[in-house]
């Protein structure tokens, strides 16, 4: 149907409702700005706006229900009760948050009673299937300072497993921090909430009172939620915005979670000094878990890495990467971890064996803090604490410090299994209210009230064959219908022999039934056993759940022992697979690299070919040019991720690396317009960079890719130079700066701290062969021209292009002389005629290029050419193919 614009009621106006939309205004009233999810039976309905926002945002349809007083139509769309799981994800996926309103009352019994039960908001998720499976959800709440030059207070909390972290962040590092932290919500004040978006349209803002934004009451918050006299222990005592972040965020999330207060960790003051920085760009530039590929499919550094066995440990390997630690000894232990798995039999295998079969213990572990486990989440954490207790016993006895201490995190408490064992039946039903979840044996009366609800044929029976043995009447049967309950019926020549306690209830043709006080109060257990077995069992489930909680903490920092220990057995998977080895991590400030290869490209290619890099005191920068397509961006890129995997705690693609002291990552690469801040492409190009020169260190490692190219040729040249001189003299940093303008490689022989180096690529007869490899010294040329003949260009423009070149190389030699004007009459070439359909030289007339082609593929001897020889001889031969099939040329 199409979307129409409804006339919104006035809902201060209650006589215009009926009284269960009266219920539905109120709520409304309370939440203006969310969808209101209205449960009404079988459906979760929409009404007036809401109904048409979420007729627009997912497809649902948009009908009419009733009238108001007034007469007027109520539009409505409705979700059935059993897909609400799947069209939240998608509005939340929206960016939307929404409101769950749930039936409290037994339809049927007057007005039904409803509340608000949940609200779902991007980033305060708990469902297992909303959530996802790989990746956090995390709520972030910001203030803003008093003073420009005070900073920022960031609170984030992750719901699904209570990390609660806290940071003062400079202007300058705000952006690098939220791309860091990768909020699903941010929270800031209502008066900051139009700024924040317009700064960064990529991010889902909800906005509170200002007065929510209370330091004095943060701190209080704080203290009272975690049972503390001071916060003096978590050193944010005095942080105004801190606190104040910290308010909103806990106001915000016990509004959300209603009744079910998650479970919070206590709050860890983070600093940016123990991160390796990666801002926006480099995160992008690097790919480290979000291709840059048009449709974001294409592999990335995650992705490639990612050979965890359970969710929750491709979610702390994702961590890492994107939280590269400055601490050396928090790396080493990493590596030390993969190290040992990798030197030690089949231990890769078996810890591969046992990870496989674990379920998603941190998400179970949260939803029993919540209260809001479901019953196969349970029996799944049951089933799995067997194999974590054989975990924990062969990792406590390892030498390995890293491996020890999973392993104390590990020992759960016996009573955790033993509770679990005996509370749950065997195959638990999917949800509580389905029933038959816990095991009967776990309660005498759950055990007796399932009796009477399962065993109905059985009781009566029974009780048919007591009463026969004691009237002697043969023809005696206990027996039940809907119309008239529960009878003992006997035929009418054996009435007047029934005991005087049967008391007549129905007299039919050949039959009269009884009932006696004994059968009316087995009818009543019968019939009330289902719904009083139900309401025990829920009763029994939330108390089991209420127990569990109490070791919520336990189970968290077991699923984190298992997250880390699944993570670092993938890497070391990978390290296997791909013959990666450990970087020396030293204090020695530099990089130094043999053999490097990128480590996502090697895994898409057969022949990857390895380049080292050598950055150090006295040799800072490297000038690096050469063809485009010849590696350029692979090699630094390559560098970048080899420098982050050795500080995330990863093997590394090298022959061997040493790493030193890294505490920022810049790129400058690649060139795009941003159209919806009005930026254009060499403005984004200078931003970026302005950050690099302002924010870089001399333990920084910035890649500068083509610097300058979004202008003219002398602006260009000049701001590439001086940046480079730059980050060289003042900024020290290890630079890697890949250009095509070769007046800069003149700088090696100026700066003390620069070298060059370039791409090797081979020039042959019919084209240009790419090595790949990075060799010292400067490029001998551009090749630009050949590689737009690669490319396609018309062979006439290729032509035309090369007479212009080589004019212009021929002023450039001449002192004083001005650059040529290339659209001048004395420059520009004629047209070259169109050749005619019927010109082409026929078979006959035998074609000297052909000819040498054909002699130098007999002639190659194939079995004596390396791999490298091989390639380089299949791309000449190739290229020479393509020369021939062109036009004959005349010579330039």
């Amino acid at each position: 149907m199409a979307e129409e614009a409804p006339v919104q009621p006035d809902f201060s106006n209650p006589e215009l409702f009926t009284p269960s939309m009266r219920q539905f205004v109120e709520v409304k009233n309370r939440y203006p700005k969310t969808l209101v999810l209205f449960r009404m039976g079988d459906f979760y309905e929409t009404f007036f706006d809401d109904a048409v926002r979420a007729n627009r945002l997912i497809g649902i349809t948009l009908t009419k229900r009733g009238k108001l007083t007034d007469g007027t139509p109520i539009p409505m769309a409705g979700i059935p009760f059993v897909s609400l799981d799947t069209y939240i994800a998608k509005l939340v996926k929206l960016g939307e948050s929404v409101v769950i309103v749930e039936q409290m009352g037994t339809p049927g019994k007057g007005m039904i009673e409803r509340k608000v039960s949940r609200i779902v908001t991007p980033g305060t998720l708990t469902e297992t299937t909303l959530l996802p499976e790989k990746s956090d959800s995390t709520l972030l709440a910001i203030d803003w300072p008093r003073k420009k030059s005070a900073p920022y207070g960031f609170v984030w909390l992750t719901l699904s497993n209570g990390d609660f972290r806290a940071e003062e962040v400079s202007a300058e590092a705000f952006a690098s921090v939220i791309s860091r932290i990768h909020p699903s919500e941010v929270l800031v004040a209502e008066s900051r909430r139009q700024a924040l978006r317009e700064a960064h349209p990529e991010l889902v803002v909800s906005s509170l009172p200002n007065w929510h934004f209370d330091g004095r009451r943060g701190q209080e918050m704080l203290c009272s939620t975690f049972g503390l006299a001071n916060l003096d222990a978590w050193g944010v005592s005095g942080k105004t915005t801190i606190l104040a972040a910290a308010n909103a965020l806990l106001d915000y999330t016990a509004e959300t979670q209603v009744d079910l207060m998650p479970f919070i960790e206590p709050l860890k003051l983070v600093k940016e000094s123990e991160f390796v920085v990666l801002d926006p760009s480099t995160r992008r530039n690097l790919e480290i878990d979000q291709s840059l590929s048009p449709l974001g499919d294409g592999p990335t550094l995650f992705s490639v890495l990612d050979h965890c066995a359970t969710a929750m440990g491709s979610r702390e390997l994702r961590r890492w990467l994107n939280q590269p630690v400055r601490d050396r000894q928090t790396a080493q232990i990493r590596q030390e971890a993969i190290e040992s798995i990798l030197s030690t039999g089949s231990l890769l295998e078996n810890l591969r064996t046992g990870l496989n079969t674990l379920p998603d213990v941190e998400r179970i572990s949260s939803r029993i803090a919540l209260g809001t486990v479901r019953p196969r989440e349970l029996a799944s954490l049951r089933d799995a604490l067997p194999r974590i207790q054989s975990l924990e016993k062969w990792l406590s006895a390892q030498p390995l410090r890293f491996f020890a201490a999973l392993g104390e995190s590990l020992r759960l408490p016996a009573m955790i299994e033993e509770l679990l064992a005996k509370a749950l039946l065997p195959e638990p039903a999917v949800l509580l209210r389905d029933g038959d979840v816990i095991a009967s044996s776990y309660s005498p009366e759950l055990a007796e009230l399932r009796h009477f609800r399962d065993d109905t044929s059985r009781i009566l029976l029974e009780m048919e064959e007591r009463e026969r043995a004691a009237t002697k009447l043969q023809t005696l049967r206990v027996q039940y219908n809907k119309v008239s309950g529960f009878y003992i019926e006997v035929s009418k020549t054996a009435a007047d022999r029934v005991p005087v306690r049967y008391q007549r209830k129905q007299t039919l043709k050949n039959s009269e039934r009884f009932i006696t006080p004994e059968l009316k109060e087995l009818e009543d257990r019968i019939l009330s056993a289902r719904e009083r077995a139900q309401t025990l069992e829920k009763a029994l489930y939330d108390e089991l759940v209420a127990k569990l909680g109490e070791r919520a903490a336990e189970l968290l920092a077991a699923a984190k022992a298992i997250a880390e220990l699944d993570a670092v057995t993938g890497l070391a998977e990978h390290a296997e697979a791909h013959r990666w080895v450990r970087p020396v991590l030293t204090d020695h400030p530099g990089i130094r690299i043999e053999k490097g290869r990128h480590p996502v490209v090697e895994t898409t290619l057969e022949n990857f070919v390895p380049n080292s890099c050598r950055l150090e005191d006295g040799r800072r920068m490297l000038i690096i040019t050469g063809p485009n397509m010849g590696g350029k961006s692979t090699y630094m890129r390559s560098v970048a991720l080899i420098v982050l995997l050795a500080w995330a705690g990863s093997f590394v693609p090298a022959e061997t690396a040493e790493i030193g002291p890294v505490d920022r990552i810049h790129t400058r690469i690649g060139a795009s317009d941003d159209l919806a801040r009005g930026r254009s492409t060499f403005m984004v190009e200078m931003t970026e960079a302005a950050a690099i020169l302002s924010q870089a260190t001399d333990k920084s490692l910035v890649l500068m890719d083509e610097i300058g190219r979004g202008t003219s040729t002398f602006d260009g040249l000049s701001l590439a130079a001086a940046i480079a001189q730059e980050l060289v003299q003042k900024t020290r940093s290890f630079t890697l700066f890949a250009t095509h303008y070769f007046e800069l490689t003149t700088l090696a022989q100026e700066l003390r701290e620069v070298a060059n180096v370039h791409v090797s690529a081979s020039q042959t007869r019919s084209g240009i062969v790419f090595m790949h490899e990075i060799s010292e010294g400067a490029a001998s040329k551009s090749y630009g021209i050949a590689v737009a003949q690669l490319a396609g260009i018309p062979a006439h423009v290729v032509r035309r292009a090369k007479s212009f070149l080589a004019k212009l190389e021929e002023r450039a030699n001449t002192v004083d002389s001005p650059l040529p004007n290339l659209f001048g009459e004395s420059l520009l070439m004629p047209p070259e005629p169109e050749e005619e359909a019927g010109e082409q030289p026929s078979e006959a007339e035998a074609d000297p290029a052909m000819l040498a082609l054909i002699e130098r593929i007999g002639s190659a001897d194939i079995d004596s050419l390396t791999p490298r020889d091989a390639l380089r001889l299949l791309y000449e031969l190739q290229n020479e193919a393509r020369a021939i099939e062109m036009p004959a040329a005349a010579p330039l």
